[in-house]
């Protein structure tokens, strides 16, 4: 035996070396010396192989021939040895092809039932599968032809039918695609690395002929597995596509009908096997395309959106081949594979794209040489306008996947054709076609509540020092009546964009401003192509390639062009028409007091016939001098939510163009800008947060570094706007929200610009408060908080209640020196020592005459007041009359007003004290006016006494604490009893914010005992455990503020309630301490004072 390291090269050594091998396997057909054998077979090289292949297959074959029942085990090892012989030489006897092929078809079959695959083992099928792949491919070109030769019908079906069965039903991934890969050989389209043999055009004829009797049952089985369960994996979707595409190119190919048209009759010694030729005559061509264009579009349907990208470039690969194969035979399905390849070209998958267009740009070129068929881009014209027909029924009654294929394929066509896509829109019917689509698909859903009750009572959101700082604008998402998935929105915006990108823009424009115009149910849906059909012809955003490799070569379109589309679509948006709409449902408080201010005015170019002659026409803000409008005819939830989501659509588009020009916008702020800010100040939540993200992407657009630049580079204009409009606020009731939206944005620049308006709007007050005062309260309250922030006052004042525990804590480390301060206390309270006092306190000169004496002769002028304090001051005065206004909702905002002039006066105390003596008899009205009133009314109090300190201790002390302190008595029994609802009651919220804000107040005056200690009897009863939680920590907080004060007298307070411990005296001559807290067991109040205790002295041994 020769070494085991090499292998043998000569043939006759070969033989003798395998010869007792075969021989022994011959005599006993075991599976020892079948493994034995192939063994041996390892050492022989190829070229030897060769010479003694069919002496080496003999034993092997006659081993499947044997008669009976044979092991799996055994036959599997057969097939193996055979799969090695086969793989390393080549067959050349049709007698050994046609034997093989046989014997491993019955191998694969029942013994019952031959048309059924045998009930085996895996192993066996998937050795006995490979074997015949290798017999394939191991096969002469003249030798395996003869496979498809009419004789061999009957048993080339069988094995079809085996291979069929195993692909389609088999439980193994890996035998279904062993069994496919045999049946794409058997077709001639295995795709592997092997040599294959290149048939001659009668070689593929006949095959194709041959393989035309089984194509039936080919593409319905093999269309089963396709759209067959996806657990089977993509591995056996994709040879599934390559055996249905390799059969139907191979049957259906356009040179073989051609050559193939007057066929020759069948021989007439075939007998009953002529019955299972066909005949490629023209009818069977047609009627064999149109069941195959079926099947072709249920695989096109489960194969174009398969989430593993193998598939879906399988489906390109499988359109490519047929349009280039079958393109005259399969004319009906030519749609559908164009389709499928339109669709692929914006996949996901890189490598899915660049294929497809590949396979578009073959097709173009093929299309383009071709002189009997129909050019490409009048077939893609067509299916556009066949697909637009048919989108809005699509995107009715498909599920979410579909339509996004559907949108998918539709943005394909407009990428394909490229800068043809403006010749196609000369056509009045597909840019008809093609535009009304979109109307309908993009109809949005507005019958959502939230959008009209979200209101904005708040003032506008006040930007920040950071440049963009508010680009977090919350922005609300649309809800579409046919879809709701956001990535089919993305793809919608992605047609229009490309539509702009390719298409004639004045077209466009003038037809979709026509849809506009024409009919309210179009209006939303045109604003929205017509904002990104603007991005699209700017090149923003736009996924355009070019496909065709033709002469056209699509580009943005010029900035002049742009800019003279963006104004025409602007003066639509912004007209008297389309933007003030009614946006609230109901007539507010602020809509009657609106009513009010514009009483003795009429709106005649508002209410002119011209406008409210169209019938169409959305709903304006009608006069005030005519009756307020019905529920029925312009309260309708669905026309106010439309009327929003215009508002909101026409304010992105304004972003839109603004992001499309980028500087060259600039010029177009003098008519967009102040219609923007019009719509920051509106009422309803999602039109002002739509304005202020405008707003936001104009000052980038723009190239402004922030809001407040945008503002204060324009304000010229825009305040000399608001101005003029202030003296006509019957036309333009929007002015006063301009001005709020101004100062929210803006920085201490803007106050000298600024001044004559806001003496404009004082001197309207004065002139008549009944009429003006509820338009203009939520200006100045705008004003003073913006003069807060833009000067924020340079010191507070500070108590000097802080250092009194300061200084007992160092009292407690020097009792001798507490003991002397004592007694200086007492004989300064018994009249000793008085005289020596005054005599050194006169000693001290005053410092005032020490000022005096530095300017002696000069005049008593008093300084001029910086312009923000005299703004201030001059909206205080204005606002201490509001005061006492019937309306409590004006009344409301004057609080908010005064406490914020407080805060902005309290850096000039010497105005400030003066002004806080005016108000103090109409605030202290309002501490027993309404709930609400005297919540707000409090909160004043707070602040002024925190700017004021002991200017108001006397008046607090008399005049507020005891209504204070007797309410909170009043009302301690009743939460204390209450339940959890008592918590959304105004009287629980009334007690909260006096308790929290009584101790600050108190420490800041640094009242006296007696007040003190009436606080604190009115306060103690909420240390009960039995109190809401927050009435508690309220208290505590009260408790925690006395303690400051005079932390002596509340330790004392505190352990009266509950002392925890005894204390023992220091010395034995000292009398013991005796507290009526000693000894008390636990109650109510035990917790909190426990608390209080810790807290603030550290430990309950203390003192």
């Amino acid at each position: 035996m020769p070494p085991a390291m090499s292998q043998i090269n000569d043939p006759k050594i070969a033989f003798a070396y395998l010869r007792p091998a075969c021989v022994l396997l011959t005599k006993e057909p075991t599976l020892a010396n079948v493994e034995t054998l192939k063994e041996q077979l390892e050492h022989v090289d190829e070229a030897s192989l060769q010479q003694l292949q069919e002496y080496v297959l003999f034993p092997l074959r006659f081993v499947l021939k044997v008669p009976g029942q044979k092991k799996e085990k055994l036959v599997q090892a057969v097939a193996e040895a055979v799969s090695h012989v086969l793989e390393r030489t080549c067959v050349r006897s049709w007698d050994t092809l046609h034997d093989l092929f046989s014997e491993l078809c019955l191998c694969l079959s029942s013994p019952t039932d031959p048309g059924k695959p045998a009930e085996t083992s895996e192993e066996l099928k998937l050795a006995v599968l490979r074997c015949l792949d290798a017999l394939l491919h191991a096969a002469y070109g003249d030798i395996v032809f003869r496979l498809y030769e009419p004789m061999m019908l009957p048993g080339l079906g069988a094995a079809v039918s085996l291979l069929l069965a195993l692909g389609e039903k088999d439980k193994s991934r890996d035998i279904q695609a062993a069994a496919l890969k045999c049946l794409q050989s058997l077709v001639l389209h295995c795709n592997c690395s092997q040599e294959h043999v290149v048939p001659s055009s009668d070689e593929r004829r006949c095959v194709g002929g041959t393989m035309a009797s089984f194509l039936p049952g080919i593409t319905v089985a093999v269309a089963r597995i396709i759209s067959g369960d996806l657990r089977q994996g993509h591995a056996v979707t994709v040879r599934a596509m390559k055996v249905w595409s390799g059969s139907v190119g191979l049957v259906m190919e356009d040179s073989q009908l051609q050559s193939t048209e007057s066929g020759k009759p069948p021989p007439p010694d075939l007998g009953r096997i002529t019955q299972l030729m066909v005949q490629r005559t023209p009818d069977w061509v047609k009627g064999t395309a149109g069941k195959l264009c079926v099947l072709l579009k249920k695989i096109i349907s489960c194969t174009s959106a398969h989430e593993h990208w193998k598939v879906r470039l399988e489906m390109v690969e499988l359109a490519d081949h047929l349009l280039a194969a079958c393109g005259q035979s399969l004319k009906e399905c030519v749609g559908p594979l164009l389709e499928a390849l339109v669709g692929a070209i914006n996949d996901k998958e890189p490598r899915v794209r660049e294929r497809c267009e590949v396979a578009l740009r073959d097709v173009s070129q093929r299309n383009q040489s071709s002189t009997d068929s129909k050019n490409l881009t009048d077939v893609l014209s067509e299916n556009l306008h066949s697909l637009a027909t048919s989108l809005p029924r699509l995107m009715r009654t498909s599920d979410d996947q579909k339509k996004l294929f559907v949108l998918n394929v539709f943005l394909g066509y407009l990428k394909v054709l490229g800068p043809l896509v403006s010749v196609v829109l000369n056509s009045a019917a597909h840019l008809d076609r093609i535009s009304k689509a979109l109307m309908q698909v993009l109809e949005l859903d507005v019958m959502d509540v939230h959008i009209v009750e979200e209101r904005s009572y708040t003032d506008p959101i006040e930007s920040t020092s950071g440049p963009h700082d508010t680009s977090t604008a919350h922005t609300q998402r649309k809800h579409f009546l046919y879809f709701t998935d956001e990535k089919i929105f993305c793809m919608l915006m992605e047609i229009c964009r490309t539509l702009g990108y390719y298409g004639n823009l004045y077209l466009l424009t003038d037809h979709l401003l026509d849809l506009y115009r024409q009919s309210s149910a179009y209006r939303k849906q045109a604003a929205m192509v017509l904002n990104e059909m603007v991005r699209g012809a700017a090149g923003m955003a736009a996924q355009a390639r070019q496909l065709d490799g033709g002469e056209f070569q699509s580009r943005p379109a010029s900035k002049e062009d742009l800019k003279a589309a963006v104004v025409s679509i602007m003066e639509e948006y912004t007209s008297l028409n389309n933007w003030h709409l009614i946006t609230v449902s109901e007539e507010t408080d602020i809509d009657r007091q609106d009513q009010q201010v514009l009483s003795p005015f009429s709106l005649k170019s508002i209410t002119s016939s011209e406008i409210l002659s169209a019938s169409n026409s959305l709903q304006v803000i009608p006069s005030s001098s005519t009756s307020p409008p019905t529920s029925s005819s312009t309260s309708t939830l669905h026309q106010l939510n439309s009327n929003i989501w215009q508002l909101c659509i026409q304010l992105e588009g304004v972003a839109c163009f603004a992001q499309a020009l980028r500087r060259d916008f600039r010029p177009l702020l003098m008519t967009s800008l102040y219609p923007v800010l019009e719509k920051a100040g509106e009422e309803t939540l999602l039109v002002s947060q739509a304005a202020l993200s405008t707003m936001i992407d104009l000052s980038e657009a723009c190239g402004y570094s922030s809001l407040k630049e945008l503002i204060s580079n324009n304000s010229d204009y825009l305040l000399n706007d608001v101005s003029v409009n202030l003296q006509r606020l019957s036309q333009h009731p929007q002015a006063p929200r301009v001005l709020m939206v101004m100062l929210a944005h803006s920085d201490c620049n803007l106050l000298p610009l600024i001044r004559d308006v806001v003496q404009d709007v004082l001197m309207a007050l004065d002139l008549s408060y009944d009429h003006t005062a509820p338009l203009f309260i939520s200006v100045l309250h705008t004003l003073i908080k913006a003069l807060a922030r833009w000067f924020p006052p340079s010191h507070h004042r500070t108590s000097k209640s802080p250092s009194f525990r300061a200084s007992a804590e160092q009292e407690d480390f020097d009792i001798c020196q507490f003991l002397l301060d004592y007694r200086k206390q007492k004989e300064l309270a018994e009249g000793v020592g008085i005289e020596v006092d005054e005599d050194e306190d006169l000693e001290v000169p005053p410092p005032a005459e020490c000022d005096d004496a530095e300017d002696p002769g000069g005049p008593d002028v008093k300084a001029e007041l910086p312009s923000h304090l005299s703004i201030t001051k001059e909206v205080m005065e204005r606002c201490i009359h509001l005061l006492s206004d019937p309306s409590l909702r004006l009344r409301l905002k004057a609080l908010d007003v005064l406490e914020q002039c407080v805060f902005v006066l309290s850096e000039k105390e010497d105005e400030l004290l003066p002004m806080a003596h005016r108000c103090w008899p109409a605030l202290l009205q309002r501490l027993t006016d309404d709930p609400l009133a005297v919540l707000r009314a409090f909160r004043v109090l707070c602040t002024l006494g925190e700017t004021c300190g002991d200017f108001l201790r006397r008046r607090v002390s008399k005049e507020v604490l005891p209504k204070l302190s007797s309410s909170l008595t009043r009302q301690a029994p009743i939460s204390a009893k209450a339940g959890p609802v008592y918590t959304h009651t105004l009287a629980y919220k009334l007690q909260l914010a006096v308790l929290q804000g009584l101790g600050s107040l108190c420490q800041r005056l640094d009242l006296a005992e007696a007040d003190l200690d009436a606080v604190c009897e009115a306060c103690l009863p909420y240390l009960s455990c039995r109190q809401p939680i927050k009435l508690q920590e309220a208290c505590l907080s009260v408790f925690r503020h006395l303690i400051q004060v005079d932390p002596d007298t509340f330790w004392l307070t505190l352990n009266e309630i509950h002392c925890p411990s005894s204390y023992t005296p220091p010395h034995p001559d000292l009398q013991p301490l005796q507290l009526s807290g000693m000894g008390k067991p636990r109650d109510e109040y035990s917790d909190n004072v426990l608390k209080l205790l810790r807290e603030e002295f550290g430990s309950d041994s203390d003192r």
